[in-house]
């Protein structure tokens, strides 16, 4: 494992087309898990109105808003269909059921 990847917790830790949050000093990021167990994690804003992906409907690899319903690649950030739009994205690895993200790709300081 790169000494750029952080532990983050354990899939375990997240349901099956669900999320859990970490925080960092500019914001919260969503880490989503497929039904599948592929791991993905990005911002935790919709880039619509600012919701909460976390608590959106994750379908394939894909997560939807609860409050507007726009549709968010979960591999990209970009928005899908008519919907425009996109969020940041972050390296996430999964070995041996633990799960880590990338330090240098997290906002943990400003520049």
């Amino acid at each position: 494992m790169s000494s750029d990847f952080i532990a983050i917790g354990h899939i375990q830790d997240i349901p099956r087309r669900g999320a859990r949050c970490i925080n960092t000093a500019f914001g919260r990021i969503a880490v989503f898990r497929t039904a599948e167990d592929e791991v993905f994690a990005m911002d935790d804003r919709c880039p619509h109105k600012g919701g909460p992906l976390s608590q959106g409907l994750v379908h394939g690899r894909a997560v939807t808003c609860p409050l507007h319903n726009f549709v968010i690649s979960l591999e990209s950030g970009a928005a899908l269909g008519a919907d425009e739009g996109e969020v940041q994205t972050y390296p996430v690895r999964l070995e041996d059921g633990r799960l880590f993200i990338a330090l240098s790709a997290l906002p943990l300081a400003a520049e």
